[in-house]
């Protein structure tokens, strides 16, 4: 699994993006055959940084999310979520297929 963290509109330091892949890196457990892990956060409103993952799969469906507030860490928790809620319905999907 490949993770990529890139900044956009600013700087930021390289343990942020060590923590930044290392809580990504857990979305692994719900859906199997990831292959890249992208992350952009776009620094251009300081008050208001945006996050924005896209998990390319090896299945038909790749994931994406995005999230705008006044916390990175927030910001990264609930892109992180609705992913989680996406990865599930899929597995959902997939699993209660008939």
């Amino acid at each position: 699994m490949n993770i990529q963290v890139q900044v956009r509109h600013g700087e930021m330091a390289e343990a942020t993006r060590e923590k930044i892949a290392e809580k990504v890196a857990k979305l692994e457990r719900f859906v199997e055959r990831i292959s890249d892990i992208n992350v952009l956060v776009d620094l251009d409103k300081a008050d208001e940084p945006k996050v924005e993952v896209t998990v390319v799969t090896e299945l038909k469906k790749d994931f994406r999310a995005e999230y705008t507030s006044g916390d990175l860490w927030g910001c990264l928790d609930q892109t992180i979520d609705k992913l989680e809620q996406q990865m599930r319905k899929f597995k959902e999907k997939l699993t209660d297929h008939r």
